[in-house]
């Protein structure tokens, strides 16, 4: 295989595995039935005028199956926190003891829990669309190389064949982190 195709298939790998990665870090925020840390990786916090991640304001931890606990790294944060979760609209009713945050993650209801199936299957989808758009473009670059005679038939067969195995897999893989998914938010 030629140097461009190499580049190509190279950096066709590459952007299927930021889908991945990108599938991955939108799962965690999906609330499977156990208390989490990610969870409450959405929410900001106003932190002396600037919007920041709760994790560098906060020890974020898990107590128990059922409890989550915030403890700010300054006091005065307590209650901008408790303000910032519950803004965030995720669900969660933080309780404030003047010491740190805690939070009861309530038992999913079976309506709520296929809600949280079809969210997750809905970023698999949107991981599986950006995997066939890397391929397509992958596919064009290989044409144009082929109209202007830089490679030959054969060499563009092998090179689009070679770029549907590397599809087929992340989209494999794609089914594989959906289907844990799904078994976890379903897990009672």
């Amino acid at each position: 295989m030629s140097e461009e195709l190499n580049f190509i298939y190279d950096e066709a790998e590459e952007h299927m595995q930021k889908s991945i990665q990108h599938l991955e870090h939108e799962l965690k925020s999906i609330r499977a039935g156990k208390a989490s840390p990610q969870m409450l990786s959405t929410v900001t916090v106003d932190y002396y005028g600037t919007q920041t991640p709760l994790s560098q304001v906060a020890n974020v931890g898990v107590q128990d199956a059922r409890t989550l606990t915030i403890q700010p790294w300054e006091k005065n944060l307590l209650h901008v926190i408790e303000k910032a979760i519950m803004e965030a609209n995720i669900g969660f009713n933080p309780m404030n003891n003047g010491e740190k945050i805690i939070i009861n993650v309530p038992p999913l209801t079976e309506e709520r829990r296929k809600e949280l199936v079809k969210k997750a299957k809905d970023e698999a989808e949107i991981a599986r669309v950006s995997i066939r758009n890397i391929r397509k473009d992958a596919n064009n670059d290989i044409k144009k190389m082929e109209k202007e005679k830089e490679i030959s038939e054969d060499e563009s067969k092998m090179a689009h064949d070679k770029i549907q195995e590397l599809t087929d897999k992340y989209i494999k893989e794609v089914e594989k982190h959906l289907e844990k998914k799904e078994k976890d938010i379903m897990t009672v």
